[in-house]
């Protein structure tokens, strides 16, 4: 029922840009502004490549499907105890901090952390922007910055093994990182 994206979970509330406790009414709003922005009939006369046609025409249906289950309370409320489930029945080998990850600069910042196994648990700032978590670099510190400014986190899978570890997002916290160019 969660849909993966880059291995990292993506939720329905993730894909309409609203929190789990939202109401019909917000939910209902996220869903119709998200729709008018991938919506194929206003994307057509967008000057764009197919494969970003392709990709924005998944998007849109990602919203349809969100829209389904949370527009329809019997469906949200099996939703959202399967999200439930899901969230308790994760196992993490550990939990870290952001000060506990590498930051490798390049066309996006990549956070990365070594895995007992040798490879490396990671998530871009790409990725992390999706689930509303913005990632800031000024001179040596690096931060999250979100709209609800709520701490929480974000599980991370190996990139070859089954482990999975917990990033802990503290919204108000700047850490000075060591920056792999």
């Amino acid at each position: 029922m969660l849909h993966c994206q880059n291995s990292v979970a993506e939720t329905h509330y993730d894909i309409l840009s609203v929190k789990e406790d939202a109401t019909y009414e917000e939910i209902r709003k996220s869903y119709r502004m998200a729709i008018l922005n991938y919506h194929p009939d206003k994307l057509q006369n967008k000057d764009e490549t197919s494969g970003d046609q392709i990709e924005l025409g998944d998007k849109f249906l990602k919203i349809q499907k969100a829209w389904e289950v949370l527009g329809n309370s019997r469906s949200r409320a099996v939703y959202d105890s399967d999200l439930r489930s899901y969230k308790n029945d994760t196992e993490v080998a550990e939990d870290i901090h952001l000060e506990d990850m590498m930051i490798e600069d390049g066309e996006v910042l990549e956070l990365y952390y070594q895995c007992r196994c040798g490879d490396y648990f990671s998530v871009d700032c790409l990725e992390l922007e999706k689930m509303g978590y913005k990632l800031l670099k000024h001179e040596n510190k690096i931060f999250f910055k979100t709209e609800d400014a709520l701490s929480s986190s974000v599980i991370l899978p190996c990139g070859t093994c089954s482990l999975q570890i917990r990033l802990l997002i503290d919204t108000d916290n700047k850490i000075s990182i060591n920056v792999v160019v």
